[in-house]
């Protein structure tokens, strides 16, 4: 084995890429003081700002999606791709990566097609319960799939399939602040019960419409609420809000969330969005959670997450069209019952697969040593 170990990591486009991609990178710095390791992205997407402030060195491709709805626009679309593929393939040549890893987003296509084509091994890092488009395309060139759900042989070749969970932010597992204290921060009673509504980042239209429909029925309802709008709706909720903010005691709202791991703490449930992230970490957490999947993601995979937890009796779930009729109602009732609280965490607990990050650094660093 040569003295230094060269890694690329590609992909991104949301947080569910980016904080996996970040965590992996951090277990193989772990493992390997000396790694090198340069990121991947989509230029404009969130990964260009997250990965340097996590302090990585990132490169960015101009690739882009399909537009779906106006087909002319796509023109550009196989422009940037073919521009992304060569650009790629000279980032890889200076480089000199021995592995390349993908962690699903437009910038893992081509980085890994032109990877495999120069017979660098590459490893898929799939979230999902249900493949992307990317990385079902590039399974056959892959050396190594690592997978956080049973049952991806129908997606992928299964003798390159490996269990190994999603990494999930380790500062939400370090977190040592009891749940009293952590209900207290957001200045609220540790002896009564506390809802956390979480949207993502940039928050969730139909979680905030599920909220602005019961604020009646919120103040009466001896339940504390954590609510994360979103920086995009904050502005408008808090008009909406400020004028019964006198009689809400009961529900604190903000844009967003710098500790997750006291929000966490602090909730008895959660009411989330069904991101693959998210469920690991509620998973890890032992987290009774209520889940909305988006609609507006790629194959309906956020259903399909969701599912995957429900027919364990591990989650409940609310479909977003339904949401603003059903969901609070059936948040107060959930977090009001203590064994079924007990038996949901009981059930995520289960479903659990801690140290993947340690277990795919692991298999990173075996395929760059291989290649040697």
């Amino acid at each position: 084995m040569s003295d230094e170990l060269r890694v690329i990591i590609s992909g991104g486009g949301t947080g569910g890429h980016i904080f996996p991609a970040v965590s992996i990178a951090n277990a193989i710095k772990a493992m390997r003081s000396d790694a090198k390791i340069l990121f991947v992205g989509a230029l404009g997407r969130m990964e260009m700002q997250r990965v340097p402030a996590a302090g990585y060195e990132i490169k960015g491709l101009p690739i882009q999606g399909f537009d779906r709805k106006n087909m002319l626009k796509n023109v550009k679309v196989l422009f940037m791709i073919w521009k992304s593929q060569h650009m790629a393939k000279k980032i890889i040549k200076e480089f000199r990566p021995q592995v390349v890893v993908g962690v699903g987003g437009y910038a893992s296509g081509p980085t890994l097609n032109k990877a495999a084509s120069m017979d660098i091994p590459c490893l898929i890092q799939e979230q999902n319960s249900y493949a992307g488009v990317t990385n079902k395309l590039l399974a056959k060139k892959a050396a190594k799939i690592c997978v956080a759900y049973e049952g991806m042989d129908r997606f992928f070749p299964a003798e390159k399939i490996m269990l190994t969970g999603n990494p999930v932010r380790q500062q939400l597992l370090e977190t040592t602040v009891t749940r009293e204290d952590a209900v207290r921060s957001f200045g609220f009673d540790p002896q009564k019960k506390t809802i956390l509504i979480v949207g993502g980042s940039l928050g969730a239209r139909t979680l905030n419409e599920s909220v602005l429909q019961y604020i009646d029925l919120i103040r009466e309802s001896g339940v504390q609420f954590i609510w994360q709008t979103g920086k995009y709706y904050y502005a408008d909720i808090q008009a909406q809000i400020s004028p019964l903010a006198a009689h809400l005691t009961n529900l604190t709202v903000t844009d967003f969330i710098s500790d997750m791991g006291a929000a966490y703490k602090a909730a008895d449930l959660v009411v989330s969005r069904a991101g693959a992230g998210s469920i690991s970490e509620f998973c890890l957490l032992g987290k009774p959670v209520i889940l909305v999947p988006s609609p507006n993601v790629a194959e309906d995979h956020q259903t399909k997450n969701a599912l995957a937890l429900v027919n364990k009796e591990a989650a409940l779930y609310v479909k977003d069209a339904e949401a603003p009729k059903l969901l609070l109602p059936m948040a107060i009732d959930a977090v009001k019952d203590d064994a079924k609280l007990a038996c949901l965490s009981e059930n995520i607990l289960k479903l659990a697969l801690p140290a993947s990050a340690e277990i795919i650094a692991k298999e990173v660093i075996k395929l760059a040593e291989n290649n040697n």
